[in-house]
């Protein structure tokens, strides 16, 4: 199986930045799609951003579109999530997902792999 590890969570002011970075355990050479999904207190997991297998295709949550933008890497087996103009709103536990197919989906249920969560807390 698919192990997944986040880090890069923290403590920061509204309008600054953070990267998450999320660790895919040793090499697999099935082909997977990766996501972002994050968790705030008392709310449903809610999807941020997808990136495809291949690395041709992304998709953004409106909630976070020009501020958020996810990479990766596939040489480190890494995908990232580059966080600016942060706002107390997205506070919440980051969660990186994953699913073996190549299209771009936005639903917790088609993802079968899951990180422990990173915690971002933004204060103003």
């Amino acid at each position: 199986q698919v192990q997944l590890v986040e880090s890069g969570g923290g403590l920061v002011l509204a309008g600054g930045s953070l990267r998450l970075s999320c660790a895919a355990s040793g090499r697999t050479f099935v082909r997977y799609a990766m996501a972002w999904f994050r968790q705030a207190p008392g709310k449903e997991r809610e999807f941020v951003a997808a990136f495809s297998d291949g690395g041709g295709r992304t998709y953004n949550a409106d909630s976070v579109k020009g501020r958020f933008t996810i990479s990766r890497d596939n040489a480190k087996n890494t995908v990232y999530l580059q966080m600016n103009s942060l706002k107390p709103e997205d506070t919440a536990v980051y969660y990186c997902a994953a699913r073996f197919g190549s299209s771009v989906v936005t639903d917790v249920q088609s993802y079968g792999y899951w990180g422990q969560g990173t915690q971002v807390t933004v204060s103003s």
